[in-house]
């Protein structure tokens, strides 16, 4: 839990206005005046790891105590405002291949809409874990087909799907900040393998709009998306290419 007190370790009462913070808060102490996006302070970083780790305890706890018909309704409303952004950005996206997610761990869910863009002639693909700490995979999926359960006992397409390069990916959020970035489970798969891939696909993060973070303190390795799509709408849109 994050919290503030004003004991001075040395003894006696801290001085006046001087808060301390808990330890997953220590990312706060460097923001927004001392935070170095680009820096590679091996301290700096521990902070910053900290802090996301604190906020994935909490925002994941939000989410789980979502009720059945709060969750029914924002996927139902991220599937209209994603099938709204499709058709204005990429004409619906028939003859492309979308990459999408198989939802876990109170992940809005938006297999409906897979199943109705494939019958617009979309090609559905789902990431897959092939080899630890290496970029993502991509295998097709279709309604109704068999899966195999893959890491993190997420269901997969068999290793005998077709492999594909996707045109657009969307990442599910854990949180997520004003100017595209996301915090996801600590993995690193989904910027290592946009790193990886070439053209890079045109990414949307799927999130909560209770999910909004003030920054995530980008590090080096944290990749922006493209746009960030809630239950409330788009929240962010990169301009230009």
């Amino acid at each position: 839990m994050c919290y503030f007190h004003s004991l001075n370790p040395l003894g006696g009462p801290m001085p006046e206005g001087r808060l301390l913070a808990s330890s997953p808060c220590l990312a706060g102490e460097i923001a927004p005046n001392g935070f170095d996006p680009l820096a590679v302070d091996p301290e700096q970083a521990r902070d910053v790891a900290r802090w996301r780790r604190a906020e994935r305890v909490r925002l994941r706890v939000a989410r789980d105590a979502l009720s059945v018909a709060d969750r029914q309704a924002v996927g139902v409303a991220l599937s209209a405002h994603l099938r709204h952004l499709l058709a204005q950005q990429f004409s619906g996206a028939a003859g492309l291949t979308l990459s999408a997610y198989w939802p876990i761990k109170g992940e809005p869910d938006l297999r409906d809409l897979m199943a109705d863009l494939h019958g617009r002639g979309v090609t559905l693909a789902l990431p897959v874990v092939a080899v630890k700490a290496a970029p993502l995979v991509f295998r097709r999926w279709m309604p109704g087909m068999a899966m195999v359960r893959g890491d993190w006992n997420i269901p997969v397409p068999p290793p005998d799907a077709e492999p594909l390069t996707p045109d657009i990916a969307l990442a599910p959020l854990v949180g997520w900040d004003r100017v595209g970035f996301r915090l996801g489970y600590g993995g690193g798969y989904f910027d290592r393998t946009l790193a990886a891939l070439s053209p890079r696909p045109f990414t949307i993060g799927i999130g909560l709009q209770s999910a909004r973070l003030a920054t995530i303190f980008p590090q080096p390795h944290d990749i922006a998306l493209d746009v960030i799509l809630t239950e409330a709408g788009v929240q962010f849109h990169r301009e230009g290419p």
